[in-house]
């Protein structure tokens, strides 16, 4: 055991610096920023050579966000955070051998995640042996003939579980859900359990298919985007521009959060300083900020103004629909009071914007991890579902639902198979392909997984990317159950906190990343991805690798799989020497890649197919779209009690920390931080800067985090915002949202106490 391994994130005793929020996005500072970045990283040459490659035909996918790249590319088709993506990945540092050997995991794991990140690539394949305290090489045979013993000698194929990164390309998911399957195991939770669950969950259900229905070319179309739940400006910068194009074509922009964020107050796009253009351009035209929690009431109270002011799509209703009048009762049937008391907006504001949502001819709706994290949080994407369907804004251009993945291939990994409870016919279709047996039990998603790991019912966890430790909830449950685990294999491109917080025997195998050139027998391969709007397109690095020790995901999976299986139908290794051996493959296993090496190769990729959205139909039993009926979430709290939610800083991107700064929030030096009301501050006598601790509460059980500092913030009293990862050890593993099983990281009740006497000081910069 490795008990004395820090799990969670190190106390921060940096100087906190305060100054005022921004309210302008991108510009000029965005510019010097990813300068900045890509110099301290790269140099000059090695900047200039992957940002003219990023998001370009002949390019590589941007690592960062899943947003679309438009048909017709400009020259720099990235973003501040693509770029900070990019040089976090391209950059000069190295953690070698040589490294490993300097320090233990015990020192590392004191070390802040920031620091951890800064370190650089991962040369070598390296191995951590029971009770040791630092990792030593490993050849890669060896490295795959421990993982192979392992995985054949346990008890059951279910006592093993494959995590899986939204990094992970198409081909590299496929091969490795293929693997697992032939393991016999569904054990395949992966990120998306964590974020956009209860989307997929929430549109099945009502129209038919677990994916938004719009093109990035219905943002030219749109009347209405309503944005919910989400930050744009930090986590998908690049839907700006989109969202730009189209208030300047006319549209009227809703932004609901309990936030105000800079990138939907006033954006400056940098590339039209080169056209001599200095104006900024405002987006939203109301920013509703939303009690935490209080969005269902929020859509309900849209829904009643809906139907009071016409603009219902009534054959779309009658002939396409169902359960319409059983939803609009429910709306109704619930006073104004109660709909102003639990979202935190008044009737008149509600009815000011209902009444916009109402005459819009053409309303898109996009929403993250603001809608998703709740406890109702399907139930909250249906009444947003709801709303929609009331004026037929689903297979209509400008109009459609529109959720807004993370990572760059996190939709793509689950339509190529990346899922603990795939269907009947998804399991019939892969059958024929792979000709192998797949299990028909579901397997464990995240959260099922981690409480089989507690309990001591896992002995191999394997995951192909990502951060686990950092990205789950209720760090030191999560830790309890890692550390239960044989063996922990972690696929890797940097240093995180998950290769400190191991099994009792843990592997680091470093492979390659987007930017980097993929050479095989055959020559110089391409991967493809899945985009937050269906289109797959190819991704083709062109750095030289960070270490001749590294090796492509779909290369490690086959020659693993080479490793385990003594008799397959599937040739692994041939399946690399070509990537196209393995589109074939996939085309005969999965719906809707029919001559996939073909359409991948055109300029811009292919669009796979969506009933909603390509001629309004609904795959659902019935065969019409489904209005659904709920009550009101319980959103009260005791009075001594505030409601938290988890945000990223604008200088992170999920996990991974590329600096200590909150730009657009003007914050910097310290994430330690509990942004709250003022007036909830003065209340208590608490001044900025002032030391708290913060405890959570969930059905009688305490968790315990110290070492916090209050910032007044304009977001809802009785709410606070605090960053993750620092914050997950407050999430409960329990509380999770109906339906979706995600963990509810945008609703946790908590009590603040302060820590320390408050020394008064200078309070901003």
């Amino acid at each position: 055991m490795r008990d004395d391994v820090r799990a969670d994130t190190p106390p921060d005793n940096r100087r906190l610096k305060i100054k005022k929020r921004k309210k302008l996005a991108a510009g000029i500072p965005a510019v010097t920023s990813s300068m900045k970045h890509g110099l301290q990283n790269m140099g000059v040459t090695r900047s200039v050579k992957t940002l003219t490659m990023v998001n370009q035909q002949a390019g590589f996918d941007c690592p960062g966000c899943a947003w679309p790249d438009p048909e017709h590319r400009t020259n720099f088709e990235f973003c501040e955070n693509g770029a900070k993506a990019v040089a976090d990945e391209a950059t000069t540092s190295r953690v070698t051998p040589a490294f490993f050997s300097k320090y233990s995991i015990q020192e590392l794991s004191e070390k802040s995640d920031y620091w951890l990140n800064k370190q650089g690539r991962i040369t070598h394949p390296m191995y951590l042996a029971k009770d040791s305290s630092h990792y030593s090489p490993l050849s890669w045979d060896d490295a795959f003939e421990r993982i192979a013993t392992s995985i054949n000698s346990l008890e059951s194929p279910d006592r093993s579980v494959f995590y899986t990164s939204g990094r992970t390309s198409n081909e590299a998911a496929f091969l490795y859900q293929a693997m697992v399957r032939s393991i016999g195991t569904n054990n395949l939770p992966d990120c998306s359990n964590m974020c956009h669950e209860s989307s997929g969950k929430g549109l099945g259900a009502t129209i038919g298919i677990g994916k938004g229905t719009v093109h990035l070319d219905d943002f030219n179309h749109a009347d209405v985007i309503m944005v919910i739940g989400q930050n744009p400006g930090t986590n998908h910068p690049r839907m700006l521009t989109a969202l730009r194009d189209a208030k300047l074509k006319g549209a009227k922009i809703i932004h609901i959060n309990p936030l105000p964020e800079a990138g939907l107050e006033r954006f400056k796009h940098p590339q039209d300083y080169m056209k001599l253009n200095f104006k900024t351009t405002k987006l939203a035209d109301f920013h509703l900020p939303v009690k935490i929690g209080g969005d269902a009431a929020l859509m309900k109270g849209f829904i009643k103004v809906h139907s009071e002011h016409g603009g219902l799509d009534h054959a779309f209703i009658e002939h396409q629909t169902e359960g319409y009048d059983s939803m609009l009762q429910k709306s109704k049937s619930i006073d104004w009071e109660t709909l102003e008391s639990d979202s935190g907006i008044s009737k008149e504001h509600m009815g000011e914007v209902g009444k916009v949502l109402a005459n819009s001819k053409a309303t898109i709706a996009c929403w993250a991890m603001g809608l998703t994290q709740q406890p109702n949080g399907v139930e909250v994407i249906q009444e947003v579902v709801n709303l929609l369907l009331m004026g037929g804004h689903v297979g209509r251009p400008g109009a459609g639902l529109c959720p807004v993945r993370g990572h760059s291939n996190v939709q793509g990994d689950r339509t190529v198979g990346i899922w603990e409870a795939p269907p009947p016919s998804f399991i019939e279709k892969m059958e024929e392909g792979l000709q192998i047996s797949i299990p028909k039990k579901h397997g464990y998603d995240v959260v099922h997984a981690i409480r089989a790991m507690r309990k001591g019912e896992v002995d191999v966890f394997f995951c192909m990317g990502g951060n686990f430790i950092s990205a789950t909830p209720d760090t030191h449950a999560t830790a309890e159950g890692l550390r239960k685990v044989g063996l922990t294999v972690q696929v890797s491109t940097k240093l995180n906190r998950s290769h400190l917080v191991t099994g009792k025997e843990a592997i680091i195998l470093p492979c390659l990343g987007r930017t980097e050139l993929d050479i095989q027998e055959t020559g110089p391969q391409f991967v493809s991805v899945e985009n937050s709007m269906g289109i797959v397109h190819q991704s083709r690095g062109g750095l030289q690798p960070a270490s001749k020790e590294l090796r492509s995901e779909p290369w490690i999976v086959a020659h693993l799989s080479s490793h385990l299986f003594d008799d397959s139908p599937i040739q692994w290794k041939s399946m690399v020497e070509n990537y196209d051996n393995i589109r074939d493959l996939m085309e005969r296993s999965l719906s809707g890649f029919e001559d996939y090496n073909t359409r991948v190769r055109q300029d811009n990729g292919f669009l796979l197919p969506n009933p909603p959205r390509d001629s309004r139909t609904f795959t659902t039993p019935s065969g019409k779209a489904q209005f659904t009926t709920h009550e009101l979430p319980n959103v009260s709290v005791a009075e001594d009690r505030f409601v938290m939610m988890t945000i990223r800083s604008h200088d992170q991107y999920n996990t991974t920390i590329y600096d200590v700064n909150d730009r657009y929030r003007g914050l910097s030096g310290n994430r330690r931080i509990v942004l709250m009301n003022a007036l909830d501050m003065v209340e208590r006598g608490w001044k900025n800067k002032h030391p708290l601790s913060i405890t959570s509460h969930f059905e009688g059980e305490k968790r315990h985090s110290k070492g916090w500092l209050a910032v007044a913030y304009d977001i809802p009293r009785k709410n606070i915002a605090t960053y993750f990862p620092e914050a997950n050890s407050l999430v409960p593993l329990n509380s999770t949202a109906a339906i979706s099983n995600t963990p509810t990281s945008k609703w946790i009740q908590v009590t603040l106490d302060s820590e320390l006497p408050f020394v008064q000081g200078d309070e901003e910069e």
